[in-house]
Parts: structure tokens; sequence; C-alpha cells
């Protein structure tokens, strides 16, 4: 009987350090690693709870997928939806307020890869995910890794199939007789253009446009003003207030779609759906499609 209660403790002991292990593995199992399209790894032990955007695409992304309650600061060029006007405005991509972003305490800041003044938050012990929105396909990239990050993997692609199927549903809106049309889309007053493999290019493909900027010149070519004139686009859409003043252009007066008036000119806050790569491309295509269908086929001359 003696050796009974040493034996019991023993097993004691043994089933506690069972369960102690056991909820150790559980923990690390929880814990999330993700790899930013930078190549950089960040360990998250649980959701954040306070987060900090700085792309306009990035707080879309966010809301969109049911955490805009998390958002404790965005950009300066963030502006929708209503519900973040509150929110601390925090700079932008080159000039971002690392003081500002400290005091909030984020637990992850939401970054482009091309934002240059983040660094210090790196230093300083943040974690910046940055991330890259070109294409479509870095869209709903994006949108999977934040739904991961958030704690909900299957709203990244859901978000994804809804935008997806909006996209579809705008280009059974084209006008069969628009379809294979050659298009410039400028950004801002221009010189810079949407290219092929731009996601703006990739949405205008799926309307069945073309597009009057060669694949190999990247998604957002700065462009000669000689180019377009040469290229003679059958459409040309861009923000609304620079479109009078593309009568004035040397040599213009000759392009087709200018000759005959066949322009999209959008004002300033359909045309921030239309550049910005996010959860609003299906938006997008529709703003897009909505033009085509008033330019009808009567637009071609």
């Amino acid at each position: 009987m003696k050796h009974l209660v040493p034996l019991w403790r023993c097993v004691r002991h043994g089933l506690l350090w069972a369960w102690l292990s056991l909820g150790a593995s559980a923990a690390m199992a929880q814990a999330l690693v993700l790899r930013d399209d930078r190549g950089t790894e960040h360990r998250f032990d649980t959701p954040p709870q306070r987060i900090v955007t700085l792309l306009p695409s990035l707080t879309e992304v966010a809301w969109v997928l049911g955490v805009g309650a998390r958002l404790v600061g965005v950009d300066r060029s963030s502006n929708w939806p209503p519900e973040i006007a509150a929110l601390p405005r925090l700079g932008g991509m080159d000039d971002a307020q690392i003081e500002a972003i400290a005091r909030l305490k984020p637990d992850v800041v939401l970054a482009s890869t091309s934002a240059r003044s983040l660094d210090r938050l790196d230093a300083l012990g943040f974690r910046v995910l940055r991330l890259k929105s070109d294409t479509h396909a870095d869209l709903r990239r994006t949108l999977g890794l934040v739904a991961q990050l958030l704690g909900d993997p299957s709203e990244g692609e859901r978000a994804w199939a809804r935008l997806d199927a909006q996209i579809a549903q705008a280009a059974a809106r084209v006008p069969a007789a628009l379809r294979g049309q050659r298009v410039y889309f400028e950004i801002g007053g221009g010189p810079y253009a949407a290219g092929t493999s731009s996601f703006i290019g990739e949405t205008l493909t799926r309307l069945g446009m073309a597009n009057i900027v060669s694949p190999e010149l990247g998604p957002f070519p700065k462009l000669n003003p000689e180019y377009v004139v040469r290229a003679r686009p059958d459409l040309i859409m861009g923000v609304q207030r620079e479109q009078a003043a593309l009568l004035a252009r040397p040599g213009w007066q000759t392009v087709p779609a200018v000759r005959d008036r066949r322009v999209c000119g959008f004002e300033s806050t359909a045309y921030d759906t239309l550049v910005r790569p996010g959860p609003r491309l299906g938006d997008a295509a529709s703003l897009l499609a909505d033009c085509l269908q008033r330019l009808g086929p009567q637009g071609l001359r």
C-alpha cells in the first residue's frame, strides 16, 4: 500500500503535464503566421483588435470584411464608407505620421508595398503588412489574407465571389456593338494610363473592351501624348473635369474618340471608385457599363 500513493501521484502529475502540453500545443496551433507581399512573415496569436489602414482600398477591404469597428485610424484619402469620417487621418504612402500612428497602439498596420515611409514603424516593433494592389489577383489575395488575419478566412472568398458576380453582370449590359472597341483610360489628367495588366485594364477586358496600351508597358505607364494620338482610341475614359481640355490638346482633334465625342467622364466620387483596387471593383464595372450603355451603338460612326 505504501507504494500506491507515489504511483497515484506520478499518474496525476503525468496527466497534468499532458494536459498542459496539449494546451500549449493548441495555443501554438491557433497562432497565425502570414507572409505579406514583400515576403515578410508576421505572427499573430489572436486576431488584431486595433487596425490602422494607410491606403483607401485597404480601408474598404477591412470594412467590407466586417471589422470597421476595429479601425482606429486611416490615411488622408480614405473616404468610403461615410462611417469612417471621424477617424484620425494619418497621412499617406509617402508621409505617414509615424508618431500619431504609434500613439494609437495598433495591433497591425495595413499598407501598400509602395509605401516608403514606414520603416520607423518596423523599427518600433509595430507589425506592418505591406500588400500589393495592381491586379484582380492581387485584390483576391489581399481579401483572403486580411480575412485570415481578422479571424474569418472564408469571408475573403465570399467577398471576392460577390464582386466577381457584379463584374459579370456589368459585362452582360455592354452593347454588343461596342465590344472590342479600343479604350484609352486616363489616370487623373494624364499623362498616365491604365494598361492592360492593371486592375482597371482587367475590368475593361472583362467588359469586352480592348486597350490602346501595349501589355509590355506595364499596369500604369506614363505615356507621351503622341502615343495616344497615334493609337487613335475609339473611346476615352477618365475624370470628368479633364474632359473639356481634350479638345485643346495639340493633334487630339483627329482622335476618333475626341472627334466623335465618345468620351466617358466620371465625377470625383465615381472616379474614386474606378481607380481603387478594392472590394468595390464590381461597382466600378457597373459604372463603366452605365457609360457604355449611354454611348450605345449610336456612339459609333
